[in-house]
């Protein structure tokens, strides 16, 4: 009887690690590419968002906001090479350069533009537009982005009739969570981003606690639902935990003349 509960015990040990091997090859790809964590489908819904007079210039900024560029000039930010943490923890080149015209900051390729000052949990407010003349197709129209305490990318594109991946369309926390809808303006039209973020919480020994979460209204339609962050945001690959602190706003440059004005924060 004792040989008979051994031979079962080994093959139940046997099962298991496969079953663990099995996972595992499931869950880590031997070799990840860009399109590895791309998803498709299903769309979002096209829903149309509403009208906005031309000569509108935005929500005033509330009595307790923390003002970070109010058309006057970039004061409150430094230029980044690159948006990833290594980029901006230790190092900055100095001034930010972005042209201002007519109350507009303009995203100047090269550099992204980092906040000076650092937050944790928060409400954010800003207004962007992608370029009037439609260049490129997918990704390469109208890119941007605003990293959540720099790690945590909400997409900025232009996407009104424009397909790409689900997971990396406007409204989307880039290849993490999908937006419910796509309440997209036409190219060249101010668009808002309305923003309540939850930091995610960390223990003494730099392990998650609790994740980040976000709530976002793009053009007044709600995209993300506190949504959960599991990790900083990665072009290739899964995200992955870093312990940290409070964090700045990054406004990405990729390669594409995005155009920001009325960016505020709440601290919660």
């Amino acid at each position: 009887m004792k040989n008979v509960h051994l031979s079962l015990a080994v093959c139940v040990g046997i099962v298991s690690l496969a079953l663990s091997n099995q996972a595992q090859a499931q869950t880590q790809p031997s070799k990840q590419t860009p399109e590895s964590t791309e998803i498709w489908e299903p769309v979002p819904p096209v829903v149309t968002p509403g009208t906005v007079t031309a000569n509108t210039s935005g929500i005033t900024p509330p009595s307790d906001a923390i003002v970070l560029f109010d058309g006057k000039n970039t004061d409150e930010w430094v230029a980044i090479k690159g948006y990833s943490p290594a980029s901006w923890e230790k190092t900055n080149e100095g001034p930010l350069k972005w042209p201002v015209t007519d109350g507009v900051m303009y995203s100047t390729k090269g550099f992204s533009a980092r906040s000076k000052k650092e937050f944790n949990d928060f409400q954010l407010h800003l207004e962007f537009k992608t370029p009037e003349k439609v260049e490129g197709n997918s990704q390469g129209r109208g890119n941007s982005g605003v990293f959540l305490q720099g790690r945590y990318e909400l997409q900025v594109l232009d996407n009104y009739n424009n397909p790409t991946y689900v997971d990396g369309m406007v409204g989307s926390i880039y290849k993490q969570a999908i937006p419910l809808a796509n309440p997209s303006r036409k190219p060249g039209e101010w668009q808002t981003y309305d923003v309540i973020y939850q930091a995610p919480k960390f223990n003494k020994a730099g392990m998650m606690t609790d994740y980040a979460y976000v709530t976002v209204l793009l053009n007044g339609i709600l995209v993300q639902n506190h949504a959960a962050i599991r990790g900083t945001t990665e072009y290739i690959g899964y995200p992955k935990v870093q312990p940290h602190g409070a964090g700045p706003i990054l406004l990405q440059d990729h390669g594409n003349p995005v155009g920001f004005r009325n960016i505020w924060v709440r601290e919660l």
